[in-house]
This record gives structure tokens, sequence and C-alpha cells, in this order.
């Protein structure tokens, strides 16, 4: 997953009250950062400095939109469209320290904050987009782009500057701007609620307390002695606890042999905002998706997914739809067949039970070693986090040429953090990356990419980006290192490549520069998933943590047959949240859902979803789609992007090289650096040089 901090569009009246004012000379946003790169001081960034920073931020983007408003000449690119641009630094320099460390390192003063300053900030943003003697200079820009004899890159941030303008209201009468600006508070105040929502109820509210060393029976010594470490930081010392997040859950999911516990915790998993108490998301959920649908009738659109997709690769709902059904149909059959392989096991250990989605994990576990001869655990003491962290960085080396050198000089915003710098092959320095691993209780759940400062080259002057990666896996244990799953492996080389997308991106305008459609954004992180399991990188990475060893050839060739394990129900899973999405951004203005359980069992319904399959995402801890805009109708992307990366990687194994570096070049040229530079499909053209094929998917999924 990628957090991306766009550049806040906007102005409004400053906030009085809100904090204790700090002096200006002792608060760290207000000065260049007197660090090595420039990197944020966040020893000395208190919570008392994001209020002021924020007043200022806003204030001064006011100034610079009112003088370019202001101006008596004639609107021109330099002087409408550049200095709209280059608007708001200092509100997102603030807003990008501020809104990572609520991802983080979340508190009740941040949360405090981010009440506040999210309905300013939303308001701030609608008084820009909707500022129409703005709209009018950049209308101008925009009509007369060709006698005007701009650049493509001119007129690509023109045309992408002006349909964000007409997309967020600035065609509407001052009536509809007003409810505009009111709906758009309204699903600020509820995005924020249910993301608070969620936290609490994965890291706070729901604890699996054992007390009997009989109930941790199947369970790996590493993930009881996990168990053992948070009870103790817990104050139930010779206890051990299990909670949500997935290295605590998943495990115990799949080893557990205690089933009345997988199903108190499985439920405790998927009852997660749906408790009726003070942190259920259900009535949230629904209004979010009813006002959503009545916001885009203002735009001009029918429903929310038409309004989302239209800017997208996929252009129309109807086209994702088709496009989900067609996998959906072979993902389900595949599905089918292994809840009988797994019941099969059951009655054959003389189970008196039909398998339920809680026994999912546990079986599926024994169907592997059976068909396969495969133990999960039998691979996780090869897959040390920092040799894995050495393999990625590896592969990127072989792919680029580039290098990650640790940094003890760089201050983090967490002790668990770490810093390397990275450079080209030349020396060259390229920008930095912060990894963030493990999971905290301030920490939300997932994982994902985002940037204290994005890459754009100013004046003709770089500007290096500071990218982090933050995850939640398995954490060490006593003498034991962290050691994870090949599930988080993956995860890693996922976020890996979010991460080289955000280090290689060139462009002169922040609007563009890597700013690709929602159903591309997941192109660069999943491709490089496919190099974690090649036989070459495993070989690489993957050592014993206790010997040394490096992973024989009989674990690797049983990992590549074990590839197409589990697809049917990884697939359906995941399918099923995107349909799920879809139905709800596929209302209309004026429909009305009355409860939200219904709406989703109706809809998991009409696409014939099994029992024993829960949807990745239930819709109360949904948070794609209802914590923030940004996957609204577009949890779908991973598998569109899937098609795309699969048919990438098949280039380079097409090639008979994995490590083809001319094939690399034309990757990060076109797909990474200058991906912003035209539309999706045009740029992946220009690497491919021919339509993706679906095919490489079905083949890598079994589903074929």
């Amino acid at each position: 997953m990628i957090k991306i901090f766009s550049g806040l569009l906007v102005a409004v009246l400053l906030v009085s009250g809100c904090q204790t004012k700090t002096p200006e000379i002792m608060n760290p946003f207000f000065t260049t950062y007197n660090t090595p790169f420039q990197t944020p001081p966040f020893s000395l960034i208190e919570v008392k400095h994001y209020m002021p920073a924020f007043e200022k931020g806003m204030a001064e983007q006011q100034e610079e939109i009112q003088a370019i408003v202001a101006n008596n000449d004639a609107p021109n690119f330099e002087n409408t469209i550049l200095a709209y641009d280059r608007s708001g630094e200092l509100l997102e320099r603030v807003s990008a320290v501020f809104f990572n460390i609520q991802g983080t390192d979340n508190n009740d003063s941040i949360q405090e904050i981010a009440r506040i300053i999210t309905p300013l900030l939303t308001k701030h943003s609608d008084n820009i987009s909707m500022n129409m003697e703005l709209f009018g200079r950049v209308k101008a820009v925009y009509e007369q782009m060709d006698e005007a004899q701009l650049s493509a890159a001119q007129k690509r941030v023109t045309e992408k500057y002006y349909n964000d303008f007409v997309r967020n209201g600035a065609l509407l009468s001052t009536e509809d701007q007003e409810q505009l600006k009111k709906y758009n508070e309204e699903l600020a105040g509820l995005q924020l609620k249910f993301e608070e929502n969620q936290l609490a109820e994965t890291n706070k509210n729901f604890k699996l307390v054992v007390d009997n060393a009989e109930d941790l029976a199947g369970l790996p010594e590493g993930v009881i002695a996990g168990a053992a470490e948070t009870a103790a930081a817990n104050g139930m010392e010779g206890k051990w606890v299990f909670t949500l997040q997935k290295p605590s859950l998943i495990p115990f999911l799949q080893y557990a042999e205690n089933r009345a516990l997988r199903e108190k915790i499985y439920r405790g998993y998927f009852m997660r905002g749906n408790n009726n108490d003070e942190f259920d998301n259900k009535e949230i959920a629904r209004k979010m998706a009813m006002i959503r649908s009545e916001r885009v009738k203002l735009l001009g659109y029918e429903t929310h997914a038409d309004y989302a997709i239209a800017v997208n690769m996929a252009k129309t709902p109807q086209n994702v739809d088709e496009f989900l059904m067609g996998l959906w149909r072979p993902a389900l059959k595949v599905a089918k067949q292994e809840l009988k392989e797994m019941q099969a096991i059951i009655n054959q250990e003389g189970g008196n039970f039909e398998l339920q989605s809680w026994d999912w994990w546990y079986y599926a576990e024994k169907l592997r070693k059976a068909k396969y001869d495969l133990d999960e655990a039998e691979v996780i003491p090869y897959f040390q986090l920092e040799n894995v962290r050495e393999g990625m960085f590896w592969v990127a080396n072989q792919l680029y040429g580039i290098t990650f050198t640790p940094l003890n000089n760089i201050e983090v915003y967490n002790p668990e953090a770490e810093v390397f710098e990275v450079k080209e092959a030349n020396g060259e320095h390229i920008g930095l990356l912060y990894l963030d691993y493990h999971p905290r209780e301030s920490k939300r759940p997932g994982a994902w990419q985002t940037s204290f400062r994005n890459a754009i080259t100013k004046d003709g002057k770089k500007i290096s980006p500071l990218v982090s990666l933050v995850c939640n896996f398995t954490k060490p244990t006593g003498d034991m290192p962290a050691l994870l799953t090949f599930d988080e492996v993956s995860t890693l080389f996922h976020e890996f490549g979010h991460g080289l997308h955000a280090l290689f991106t060139d462009g002169e305008y922040k609007r563009t520069a890597g700013v690709v459609p929602m159903d591309y954004v997941e192109l660069p992180s999943q491709v490089m998933e496919n190099w974690a399991a090649e036989p070459t990188v495993l070989k690489h990475y993957a050592r014993h943590y206790e010997t040394g060893e490096v992973i024989p050839d009989e674990l690797i060739e049983k990992i590549q047959k074990s590839g197409h394990f589990n697809q049917g129900f990884a697939t359906v899973e995941y399918l099923a949240a995107s349909l799920l999405d879809l139905k709800w951004h596929s209302l209309k203005a004026g429909d009305v859902v009355e409860n939200t359980l219904d709406f989703e069992k109706e809809a998991m319904g009409n696409i014939g979803l099994i029992d024993e399959i829960i949807p990745r995402y239930r819709s109360t801890y949904f948070g794609h789609i209802f914590s923030s805009d940004f996957y609204a109708a577009g949890y779908y992307v991973y598998i569109w992007a899937a098609v795309l990366d699969s048919d990438a990687f098949d280039a380079f194994k097409q090639s008979g090289d994995i490590f083809n570096k001319e094939l690399a070049q034309k990757f990060r040229q076109h797909c990474l650096s200058e991906c912003g530079n035209d539309e999706g499909m045009v740029q992946y053209l220009k690497f491919r040089g021919q339509e993706p094929s679906l095919q490489p998917l079905l083949e890598k999924r079994g589903l074929n």
C-alpha cells in the first residue's frame, strides 16, 4: 500500500485559540532544517509546534494564491500554473511530518490535533479549488496552450490542474459549491473517526490471553515467545497474549490446535468496528457511501465509482466489474476445490464438523504439507529480517546499479526506525530511505510507503526525496531475531517497489512528477515481489539464522512448486473486497442503505461468495476505502496492476535474464522516473512495446 501526501490546495482563516503560540524562532518548521540532507529534526519537533506551523502554512499559501489572482499581467504558465504548483511549501512540510507521525506514533495529543486540523485543511483545500478568480487564470492558460507553444510537460501539468479544478467543483454554482464544501467537511470528519476506531479496535480493544500452556499446542516456538513478551509488556507475566496484528494473528490461525481459540481470535478480527460500542464503524461506513453519492451528483456523475474511475486506466466501473468477474469465476472454482481438499483432511482425522472461516488457515497449512511437503515453519528460519532487507537491496543493485549505505547521523521519528542513503552506481546521491518494521500500539495496521519529502526538480536542481517504508512484521524475541513469513518477505519487497518509484521520480512539477493513475500505482510495488521467490535471489538472502546455511535447493523447489498454493482463497478474498468496494460506490444519489451488514451480505451473496471465506476487508474495517478517499472505488487496482506486473516480469523471464539491465533501465525510465509524463498505458507501452497480456497472471496464480 502507498500513502500519498498530495500538495494541499488551499486557503482558510487562521485557527485561533487551538494551541499556545510558539515563537517562530523556536518552531523547527519555520526555518530550513539544519540537519544532514535537510531531514526533519524529530528531536526538536514537539506537539505544540504543529498547530502554529499548520496555521502559518495555510496563511502563506493563501498569500501565494492571492498574489497569483492579483497579478495584473495576463495569465501565462509562469505566473499562474508554475506559481500555483510551487505554492504551499510550508504546509506540505508540516503535513508530511504530522500525518506520518499520526500513522506511526499516534497518541491522544496527535489525535486531538488531527480532529482540529482535518476540517480546517478540508476548508482550506476547498477554498482554493473553488476560487473562481484562480480558476479563471488557470482556464485562460489551458485554453491558450497551443498558441503559447508550451512544452509537452507544461501542457500536461496545465491540463491536470484544469481538470482538478473542474473535478473539485470550479464549474458549479455558488450554492452548489457551498453544498460541496459541506459534504467534504463531513466526509473528512467521518474518515478521521473511522481510522481512529480501526486503530483502537486493532491495537487496543482485543487481546487473546492464554494462561494454560496446553492451549499453545501446535504453535512454533518463536510465536509462543513473542506472545510471552507481549503478555509481559501488558503486565501479565507467565501468560501469553495474542493480538489482532497480523504477525500474531496469522500464525495463531495457522498452527494453534485449539479450534475454539482460533474461532475466538478470528471473531475478534472480523468483528472489528462491529461491536455496537463507541468504536463501531457501521454507521460511519453507511453514511460515507451515501454522502459520496450525493457529492458526485453535484459534479455531474451518476456514482462515486464513475467519478473515481474516469481518470484511471480502466475508465469505467463497467470495465472494472467485467475485469473482476472474469477473474472471480475461475478463482472461486479453485477456492471450492481447495475447500474440498481441506474438508477431506478434517474427515480423515475424524473431525465431526464442517470447515468454517476460522479453520481455513489451519487446514490450508496441513494441505500445504500434504501436497507439497512444505511446512512454512520449516522456511521461516531462513528469512531473517536483516538478510531479507539486504536481499532486496541486492536485487535493486543488480537491476539499477544503486547502493544503500546505513547512516547513523540522521534523526529518526522512532528508535525502531533506521535510515539508508541511496546512491547511483557513480556515487551520486539519490535520496534517503527510512525503514520501520515492527508493530506498536501507536502504529496503524498494515504496510505502506510514504515520504517526508518528495523528489522534484526546482530551478534546475534536483531536490532529493526522503522516502519511508512502514510495516508491521514479526518482532525479534529474546535471542531470536525477527524471522519473517514468506508473505512478510513479499510485503517488504512490495513496499520497497513503492520506495524505488519515489526515489527514482523525476520531474519539474509537483502535480505530475511521479503521479500516475490509481490502477497504475501498484505496478512499481508488485513487480518487485516477483524477484523475491526467484531461486537466484533466494540463494542470496535466505540463510538459516542459526547456522548461516543457504536455503537448500530442495526447499527452494518446494517453494516454487507451492506457488499456486491457496491462490483460490487469496484471490477470492481479495476480489470479494474489491467487489464490495465497487458495490458501496455504485450507489446513486438518493439510494438509501438502511443497514451496513445487510448491504454487505447482499453484495457478497450476489457474487456467490462461499461462507467459508470472508472478504479480505469487511465494511467496518475497510480502511482503504473509508479512512480516506484515496482507494474509494479503487481497491481493484492491486489486481489490475497485477496484470501489468506479471506481464512486465515476464519480459525479464523471456529475455533469459531476470537482471536484464537494458530492460531494467527502460522500466526505470518509462515506468518509474518519467511515469507522470503521459498516461499510464502510454508509459507502459514505451517499456514493453506491446499490450499487457493476462496470461502471465493466470499462470502465476494457477487460475488458467
